[in-house]
C-alpha cells in the first residue's frame, strides 16, 4: 500500500475509532495503548501544538548536561545527512521528551515550527498524545507513528519513527533519537535507521563509561589495596562493582542509597559503606587490615629521584625511576606488555622489564611491588601525583609548594613524556589563568618558570607600581626577549 492510501485509511480509522462513528478496523495495538494512556492524559485530539516550556539558557545549560551531548556527533554523522537528503529532521530528546536538538532539512524545519515540532517543546504522550519519540519513551521500544496515527489531528500530515537511548550504567532511560517528515517522505527504512542510530549512540556511551571506570578504578585503587587480605570492593557512585577482592564474591551491582554506611549484600553479610571522592569503598566489618609498608617517590626537578621505604631513603637509576613512576600513576597495575609499551615503545623487550622488576623488588624488600600484574602493593605516594591532585582540586600555592621541577626530566619513555608535558602545561595555564602576582613570582622562581616570558610579561603587569620586583622581572623580560630576537 502506498502512503497516500495508507494516509486515507489510517484517517477513516481514526474517525471511526474516535468519532464514536462506524470503524472500518481497529488500530495497531501500540497505537491503541498509545491512544488510551494520552487520552487518559486528557490530551485533546484537536489539541494546536504543544507548550514551547524551555529556551534560551535555560536549554542551554540542559543540553550541556545531558550525556546524549557527548554521543550528538555520531548521531549527526548517522542521521543528519540522511534525513537532510531524505527531506526530513532529526531529533534528539530527553526522557521526559523534551526536544534538545533539531537538525536537518531547512523546509521541513520550517514546517515543523508550524506544530511546535521544536528545540524546547515537550512531546511527551500525556502533552501532544501518540507520536515517534513520546510514544517510544512511553513504551521503551522503537516504534514508528505515521499520519492518523497520531491522536492529534494536526500532526497527521507527519510520519515519525523514533527509537528510546539507555544509560548504559543504570538502564534508565535518558532520551530518544526521532526521524520525522511530511507524509510524501515516508521510508521504510526510517525504523531501522533510528533503531541503529539508539544502539550506537548506547555503544559510545558504553566506550565513554569504561573510560571513566579506568580512571575512577586508577584514583581509587589505593583505597582497596589498603586493606589488605581483607575482602572489600570500590563501587561507582552508582553502585556498580569497579574493583573487588577476593575475586567474584559480589554481583556486578548494589543498592546504596543516599547517605547509607551500611548496606545488606543479600546473603546474609552486613558491609560498611566508605564514601570516597568518587564511589564508595565496600568492607566487611571485623576483618583485620595488614599494616602495609610505605613508599614515597620523589621523582620531580633535577635532582635525582628517590624512593623512601618505610623511612628508608634509596637512590633510584632513571630507569628504575621510571618502572616506579609508571606504576604509580597505574596504581591498578600494569602487564608486563603494557609496562614495556609505556617504556620503550614498539622496540621493547618484555625479557628487559622482568629483569629490572626483579632487581626492584629486591632492592625495595617485600611487600613493595607484585608481579600479577605489576603493581605497588605498599601505601604509596609520589611528589607528581600530589602535584597532579592540587592542580585538579585547584589548589594552586599546595602544587607549587610540591613542584620541583618537571618528571623525570632525563626520561624519553613515551608515557612519562606525555604526563610530564601534560603536568607542565596544565599547572602554568592555571598559574597565568590566576592572574595571581604572587602565584606567578613562585612559579617563576621554578626551573620552567624562569624561562618562560610570558609569565614575567604577566607578572609586569600584575604586580603594583610600588612592588621592589618589578626591577628584577623587568631585567629578566629583557633578558628573555633578546633570546628570541
Amino acid at each position: 500500500m502506498d502512503a497516500p492510501e495508507q494516509a486515507r485509511r489510517l484517517s477513516e480509522l481514526y474517525d471511526g475509532v474516535l468519532g464514536g462513528g462506524r470503524s472500518p478496523g481497529v488500530p495497531r495495538p501500540l497505537v491503541a495503548e498509545s491512544w488510551q494512556r494520552s487520552l487518559a492524559a486528557l490530551v485533546d485530539p484537536e489539541l494546536d501544538a504543544p507548550p514551547v516550556v524551555v529556551s534560551g539558557d535555560e536549554l542551554d545549560a540542559l543540553r550541556a548536561d545531558h550525556p546524549l551531548h557527548a554521543v550528538l556527533p555520531v548521531l549527526r554523522q548517522t542521521l543528519t545527512t540522511i534525513a537532510d537528503e531524505a527531506s526530513h529532521i532529526m531529533i534528539v530528546t530527553d526522557a521526559r521528551g523534551l526536544i534538545l536538538w533539531r537538525e536537518g532539512a531547512a523546509d521541513v524545519r520550517r514546517q515543523a515550527d508550524r506544530i511546535a515540532l521544536s528545540e524546547g517543546a515537550i512531546w511527551s504522550e500525556d502533552a501532544i498524545g501518540t507520536n515517534g519519540m513520546g510514544t517510544a519513551l512511553a513504551a521503551d521500544q522503537p516504534v514508528q507513528i505515521h499520519s492518523a496515527e497520531h491522536l492529534v489531528r494536526r500532526i497527521h500530515a507527519w510520519t515519525c519513527a523514533a527509537a528510546p537511548v539507555h544509560d548504559p550504567d543504570t538502564g534508565k532511560l535518558i532520551g530518544a533519537v526521532d526521524v520525522s517528515g511530511p507524509l510524501r517522505t515516508v521510508h521504510p527504512a526510517m525504523m531501522a535507521l533510528v533503531t541503529a542510530a539508539a544502539k550506537l549512540a548506547e555503544g559510545q556511551l558504553r566506550v565513554r563509561m569504561a573510560a571513566a571506570d579506568e580512571v575512577l578504578r586508577a584514583r581509587n585503587m589505593r583505597h582497596l589495596i589498603a586493606l589488605g587480605d581483607a575482602p572489600g570492593a570500590l563501587l561507582t557512585p552508582t553502585g556498580r562493582v569497579l574493583a573487588v577482592q577476593p575475586l567474584a564474591w559480589l554481583p556486578d551491582r548494589l543498592d546504596v542509597p543516599a547517605g547509607a554506611d551500611r548496606i545488606d549484600l543479600g546473603d546474609g553479610r552486613e558491609a560498611v559503606v566508605e564514601p570516597l571522592d568518587e564511589g564508595y569503598l565496600l568492607r566487611i566489618p571485623g576483618t583485620a587490615r595488614r599494616r602495609r609498608t610505605s613508599l614515597r617517590l620523589q621523582l620531580l626537578g633535577s635532582r635525582p629521584p628517590v624512593a623512601v621505604v618505610g623511612g628508608r631513603e634509596i637512590s633510584l637509576t632513571l630507569r628504575r625511576a621510571e618502572v616506579l613512576a609508571l606504576l604509580l600513576l597505574h596504581p591498578a597495575g600494569l602487564t608486563g606488555e603494557q609496562l614495556m609499551l609505556q617504556l620503550y615503545g614498539d622496540e621493547g623487550n618484555p625479557a628487559t622489564v622482568r629483569a629490572e622488576m626483579h632487581r626492584l623488588r629486591n632492592l625495595l624488600g617485600g611487600g613493595v611491588l607484585d608481579t600479577k600484574p605489576y603493581r605497588i602493593l605498599a601505601e604509596v605516594s609520589g611528589d607528581v601525583t600530589d602535584v597532579q591532585a592540587a592542580v585538579r582540586r585547584g589548589d594552586l600555592p599546595r602544587a607549587l609548594d610540591l613542584y620541583a621541577g618537571p618528571l623525570l626530566v632525563r626520561s624519553d619513555a613515551p608515557a612519562l613524556r606525555a604526563v610530564r608535558d601534560e603536568l607542565d602545561a596544565t599547572l602554568r595555564r592555571a598559574v597565568l589563568d590566576s592572574g595571581d602576582p604572587e602565584l606567578l613570582w613562585r612559579y617563576a622562581d621554578t626551573s620552567v618558570g624562569a624561562e618562560d616570558l610570558e609569565i614575567f610579561e604577566m607578572l609586569a603587569r600584575a604586580l603594583p607600581a610600588d612592588d621592589h620586583r618589578r626591577a628584577a622581572v623587568a631585567a629578566r623580560i629583557h633578558r628573555l626577549a633578546e633570546q628570541f630576537t
